[in-house]
C-alpha cells in the first residue's frame, strides 16, 4: 500500500495520467446518471441492465457486482448508476479507508434494505476486514466477538440484504475467497475513439463549449482510451480555446493546445517519450533491464511498471522479455527514428 500511495504522489499532475486529480471538481457533474445515458461499455451495460431489471422484478436486492479494468473507465459512475437504476442509496468507501473490522460493521450495520455498498480498490482491504465481509456478502449476517479469553463469545447480527459493488485496478489481487463470492463479474475495456468523441460532445454540451466533430475526433485520438482523460483534455483545450477568443473548438484549435500540452497524436506526453528515447538512444532499443532504465529516466521502478508501461504495451510501443524492455518497431516508427534491426530507414515521420 505504500507503493502505491508513491506512485499516486507522482503522477500528480500528469495530464494523461488516468487517476483523479485533486482539483477536478467538475468531474462529478460529466458523469452519466442513467444507464440510458452511459456510452460505451455495450457488453457490461447490458448485461446489467437484464440483471437490474430481474432483480427488480423479484424485489430483491442486485446480486454483488465485481467491476474492474483500467482506472479512468466509469467504474465508479457504473456503482452510481446501479444505486439510481435500483431506486437504492448507495454508501461508498474504499479499501484503504476500513482500516478495522469495527469500521467495516459500524457502515454494514447502518444499510437499508436493498442498499448499495461501493468499496472503490477493494483489493487493498484489510484482511482481518475483508474476513468480517466473507458472511456478510454470503448470508447477509455480521459475526461479532465480544470479550477476551475464556469468557469471549460470539454473536451473530442479521444484515438486511444489499448489494456490494466493488471497484478494482487489480483483479488479480483479490483473494479467491472474496473473489468467488461476487455473483456478476464485469470486466471495463478501454474506449474506441467513437465511443470517446460521443462522450467529449456530451461533456461539451454541459460544460457549454462549442466544438465541431472534427475538434472533438482530435481531442478523443489523444485520449488513450480513457474518458477521464478526454474529459481532462477537454478542459484544457476550452482554456486555450477561450483566451485566443475562439468560440468553437476545431482541429486546429485542438491540434494546437495539445501540441502546447505536449501531448502527441497518440495520447503520449513528454514522460512517455522520454522512456521510448532513452531505450532506444541509449540501450539500441533494448533488452535493457527495469532497475537500470528507471535509473536513467529518474523514476521509481514501481511508478514505470504501473503507470507508463501499460499503455505503451497496450498499443505495441513496447515488450517484456525475460532479459528487459524492448522497444517495438512501432515505437520506432512513431518516433521517427531508424530502425537499425530492420535495416531500413523510417525517419521523416511525424509524432503529431
Amino acid at each position: 500500500m505504500a507503493d502505491e500511495r508513491k506512485i499516486d504522489e507522482q503522477i500528480m499532475g500528469r495530464i494523461v495520467s488516468p487517476d483523479v486529480m485533486a482539483e477536478e471538481h467538475e468531474e462529478l457533474s460529466l458523469r452519466p446518471t442513467s444507464l440510458s445515458e452511459y456510452i460505451g461499455q455495450e457488453k457490461v451495460k447490458n448485461n446489467l441492465k437484464i440483471f437490474i431489471q430481474a432483480a427488480r422484478q423479484r424485489k430483491e436486492a442486485l446480486d454483488h457486482v465485481l467491476l474492474y479494468g483500467p482506472p479512468g473507465l466509469g467504474k465508479t459512475t457504473l456503482a452510481n448508476i446501479i444505486a439510481a437504476e435500483m431506486q437504492a442509496q448507495i454508501r461508498a468507501t474504499s479499501g484503504p479507508a476500513i482500516e478495522r473490522p469495527g469500521d467495516l460493521a459500524a457502515i454494514l450495520t447502518n444499510l437499508q434494505p436493498h442498499d448499495i455498498l461501493f468499496i472503490d480498490e477493494i483489493h487493498r482491504l484489510n484482511r482481518m476486514v475483508e474476513e468480517v465481509l466473507y458472511p456478510a456478502m454470503e448470508d447477509f449476517c455480521l459475526d461479532i466477538v465480544i470479550g477476551k479469553g475464556p469468557s469471549a463469545r460470539s454473536i451473530r447480527l442479521d444484515l438486511p440484504p444489499f448489494t456490494l459493488v466493488g471497484a478494482t485496478t487489480r483483479a488479480g489481487n483479490l483473494t479467491a475467497p472474496l473473489r468467488d463470492r461476487f455473483g456478476v463479474v464485469s470486466r471495463l475495456d478501454y474506449y474506441e475513439t467513437k465511443d470517446l468523441v460521443t462522450i467529449i460532445q456530451r461533456a461539451a454540451r454541459i460544460l457549454n463549449v462549442q466544438i465541431d466533430p472534427a475538434g472533438a475526433e482530435e481531442i478523443g485520438k489523444r485520449a488513450r482510451g480513457t474518458p477521464r482523460i478526454a474529459n481532462r483534455l477537454l478542459k484544457r483545450v476550452r482554456d486555450f480555446a477561450q483566451v485566443q477568443g475562439d468560440t468553437v473548438i476545431t482541429r486546429e484549435i485542438a491540434d494546437q493546445a495539445l501540441r502546447m500540452l505536449e501531448v502527441d497524436r497518440l495520447g503520449l506526453d513528454a514522460i512517455d517519450r522520454k522512456l521510448l528515447f532513452t531505450l532506444i538512444e541509449k540501450f539500441q532499443g533494448g533488452p535493457v533491464g527495469l532497475e537500470t532504465l528507471a535509473a536513467c529516466i529518474s523514476e521509481e521502478t514501481s511508478t514505470i511498471e504501473d503507470v507508463y508501461e501499460p499503455y505503451l504495451l497496450q498499443i505495441g510501443f513496447l515488450q517484456r522479455t525475460p532479459r528487459g524492455r524492448v522497444a517495438t518497431r512501432m515505437a520506432y516508427q512513431h518516433l521517427g527514428l531508424p530502425d537499425p534491426r530492420q535495416g531500413e530507414e523510417e525517419g521523416n515521420l511525424s509524432l503529431w
